[in-house]
């Protein structure tokens, strides 16, 4: 098996639990709350890359900026994604946040000059009838 699917799969299985955990924590507290350990959780993960790079990462100022706001926009959502699921089924909040490739498809396109074929486009177009199907109107 191709190492990039592995990786996707991998991506893929941590993602599903990423939309599942939220919705356990904000039973027990409030989403401002559980943002702060889900980022004691992701520290983990990058005291680990730390260790797996022998403690001296790349420095590149435009890489570190790139870096650190996906950090921000990803935690950012996080928080969103679970004020969303303190009032609504965490099975729609996740379909509906589950679309968000129409965004980095969208500004790929815009800021990356990446071109689209039209199955893909009709492919976009379906998720966002599926966004209206699943929203309850």
């Amino acid at each position: 098996m191709k190492p990039w699917i592995i990786w996707s799969v991998l991506a893929l299985l941590s993602w599903g639990f990423f939309g599942f955990f939220p919705k356990l924590s904000v039973r027990y507290m409030r989403p401002e709350s559980a943002i702060i350990f889900e980022a004691l959780g992701g520290l983990v993960v990058a005291l680990i890359a730390l260790y797996k790079v022998d403690f001296r990462p790349e420095i590149h100022p435009q890489g570190i900026l790139y870096a650190a706001l996906t950090g921000f926009v990803g935690v950012m959502g996080a928080l969103f994604y679970m004020q969303a699921a303190t009032t609504k089924n965490v099975s729609v909040v996740a379909a509906i946040t589950a679309v968000y490739p129409i965004i980095t498809i969208a500004l790929a396109m815009l800021l990356l000059r990446e071109s689209l074929t039209w199955r893909q486009i009709a492919g976009m177009a379906l998720a966002l009838i599926a966004i209206w199907l699943i929203s309850d109107g």
